[in-house]
């Protein structure tokens, strides 16, 4: 097995999301939300995927816009890890983000269609 240079090692995914719940000691979820049209009807539904995240600092706090890393397993859950914390939280209680809040912050995943006939 050859030695790893500085350059060598693979780009890894980063993703922005809101931090949702702080679980213990060095560990937050993190919500990643997203916007995607329905396969049938088109009209836009609000998905979102919650990852667990190695908060090495504990510097975060629920509603944190956060920027995370991918990363080697770290225990049973955590794949995850935090790179920067992109914007503070306004408020400083400890209260969970709705589902609506975080969509409303989101932009759209849309596939470009043709647009509609006009009826006649």
């Amino acid at each position: 097995m050859s030695s790893a240079t500085p350059g060598s090692r693979n780009t890894r995914k980063t993703i922005i999301g809101f931090v949702t719940s702080r679980s213990g000691d060095k560990s937050i979820k993190v919500t990643i939300p997203y916007k995607t049209p329905h396969p049938l009807y088109h009209k836009v539904i609000n998905r979102k995927t919650v990852v667990h995240v190695h908060d090495e600092k504990n510097e975060t706090k629920v509603g944190d816009k956060v920027e995370i890393m991918e990363t080697r397993p770290l225990s049973r859950l955590k794949r995850w890890r935090i790179v920067n914390v992109v914007e503070r939280a306004v408020t400083t209680d400890a209260v969970a983000i709705s589902e609506n809040d975080v969509a409303a912050q989101v932009p759209t995943k849309t596939v470009a269609t043709a647009p509609a006939a006009p009826k006649a």
